[in-house]
């Protein structure tokens, strides 16, 4: 296509109904037009329009994973700081119960672990029915 062909110079003006423009505005939203007019012209002249599709399903399993994820980074920083601080200790008895707490995260580690196994096994399921 030439330059002089690709030029949109001709205008076509419509009066809408605020109603009429909040509908057709929504279905310009759901798509990857990136123009209200684009969207319309492909409407009028019967062009294909992709509509963006959102799986909820996935949304939730991102959320859920997110989370697990914050967590997990927030007990390897303790996990970390409690190694630092094993690397310091002089006396006995500070070292083991130091060594007390960093049982205590390493089994929250595993907790959290399990639970993303179990996350992923749920969706899993989910879309291979």
């Amino acid at each position: 296509m030439t330059k002089a062909q690709n030029k949109k110079n001709r205008w076509l003006h419509i009066r809408l109904s605020e109603p009429e423009y909040q509908k057709i505005n929504g279905y310009y939203q759901q798509t990857t037009c990136r123009k209200l007019s684009q969207y319309a012209r492909n409407v009028l002249l019967q062009k294909a329009v992709v509509f963006k599709h959102r799986n909820q399903s996935l949304d939730d399993f991102m959320t859920a994973l997110i989370e697990l994820r914050k967590e997990l980074n927030a007990i390897g920083n303790n996990l970390n700081q409690t190694v630092k601080k094993l690397h310091t200790l002089q006396a006995i008895d500070e070292f083991k119960s130091w060594l007390e707490t960093a049982q205590l995260q390493r089994q929250k580690v595993v907790e959290k672990t399990e639970q993303i196994q179990l996350k992923i096994n749920q969706i899993s399921a989910q879309w291979l029915q």
